[in-house]
């Protein structure tokens, strides 16, 4: 039986018990938009990689791949995806170079952005600024019309747009993403999605929005809450992009070939953006945690609603405090359901009151001056409730108006 979202309202939250090593019914977590805790699952599926690898030494690749396999379905259902493929690393960093390097850069150096991305792509972007590489930054909000403002940009000297679809800084949605990608088409230019911040809580499918020639990177470190080293490169299936930072898993199903005068080719398959050997515990333990998730039926639709509930809670409990709003606020102007699944209290003293909160046992996480203030499933209203009012506490010792 899946549950029912009022089970997730109560205290004590009825998901909470499957989180126990994370002790997520004892502390106010409120990091679930960067580092959410893992079901007691994934514990599980890191043993099994040690017992694979030391019951089957260099044979373990094989249970290591189908890891790997659930890992791609996982994926490929959150983004509402039957047709892409998927290389896996264990960073967007990794998967983004590797991209950046397939690009046809002797005939289109120009790329087009937001001024809102995450730092593992801008600073990518202003290195390559640095090199001459011509980077268009577009206002990221209103995110409702970003697309348009991003399409409006491309031109024929363009080698890709690249935007997230929820802002990191704000928790905005960004909306009139076709208009972008049908301008990527029209001049020939790769359309790059970062969904991190919005896969598992914001449902999302690439097939219904008419994006499945996009490029997409994302991991399972926030909402999918299969920690470290679960990064996807999502790219079309009939992508001719031939990266220069190649590795030679690229090549793995084909080594008895004689590659020394055929040139560098590249698999029809998942593992064109492949890399090199690598650590596949990650794989067992996102493929556990993906499995339970199906288990529970906890899928993105589910998940969206009691997300929306509690970023609707932290904000008419924020509102109740009638903080000074020079100390700190919150973006009025848009509704809840604009937002994607953490609230953005902007501050200029957030780093001092993330401190503070911390000081009190609540968990949170700040970017300049913002406070990020994300809930998690396992999260209950009590809990929440809790949390708000400790942060009345800390803005009136800093002087702010209760």
């Amino acid at each position: 039986m899946p549950f029912l979202p009022e089970e997730l309202f109560k205290s004590p939250n009825a998901l909470a018990a499957h989180y126990s090593r994370f002790r997520v019914g004892d502390r106010l977590l409120l990091t679930g938009h960067s580092h959410q805790a893992w079901p007691d699952v994934a514990f599980d599926g890191q043993m099994q990689a040690i017992r694979d690898a030391a019951d089957l030494v260099d044979d373990k690749w094989e249970r290591a791949f189908e890891a790997a396999e659930t890992v791609r379905r996982g994926y490929r259902r959150l983004l509402g995806d039957p047709t892409g493929l998927y290389s896996l690393a264990s960073s967007t960093h990794d998967l983004l170079v590797k991209l950046f390097s397939a690009f046809p850069w002797k005939k289109r150096r120009r790329l087009v952005t937001t001024d809102s991305e995450f730092y593992s792509l801008e600073r990518l972007l202003r290195r390559l600024e640095e090199e001459g590489v011509e980077v268009v930054r577009v206002a990221a909000l209103p995110a409702a019309s970003v697309g348009e403002r991003l399409a409006s940009e491309v031109d024929d000297r363009t080698a890709a747009v690249l935007t997230s679809t929820v802002f990191f800084s704000s928790a905005h949605i960004a909306g009139d993403l076709t208009l972008t990608a049908r301008a990527a088409r029209r001049h020939g230019a790769a359309l790059v999605l970062d969904t991190y911040h919005q896969l598992n809580v914001v449902p999302f499918s690439l097939r219904d929005s008419d994006l499945e020639d996009a490029y997409v990177v994302s991991a399972g470190y926030k909402y999918c809450q299969l920690g470290e080293g679960n990064a996807i490169l999502r790219f079309p299936a009939g992508s001719a992009l031939r990266p220069i930072a190649t590795g030679w898993f690229a090549e793995f199903g084909d080594l008895a070939a004689d590659h020394s005068r055929s040139g560098v080719r590249y698999p029809a398959g998942d593992d064109r953006f492949a890399g090199a050997t690598y650590d596949p515990t990650s794989h067992y333990r996102a493929s556990a945690v993906f499995e339970f998730h199906a288990a529970q039926e906890l899928t993105p639709s589910l998940l969206r609603t009691v997300s929306q509930h509690q970023i609707d809670l932290l904000v008419r409990r924020f509102e109740d405090l009638d903080l000074d709003p020079d100390v700190i606020d919150h973006d009025r102007s848009i509704a809840v359901d604009g937002l994607g699944g953490f609230l953005a209290l902007r501050s200029p003293r957030a780093g001092e009151i993330q401190e503070s909160l911390k000081a009190r046992g609540v968990a949170t996480d700040s970017r300049n001056e913002i406070l990020r203030l994300g809930p998690a499933p396992y999260s209950s209203d009590s809990q929440l409730e809790t949390a708000m009012d400790l942060l009345g506490e800390v803005v009136k010792e800093l002087g702010g108006r209760l």
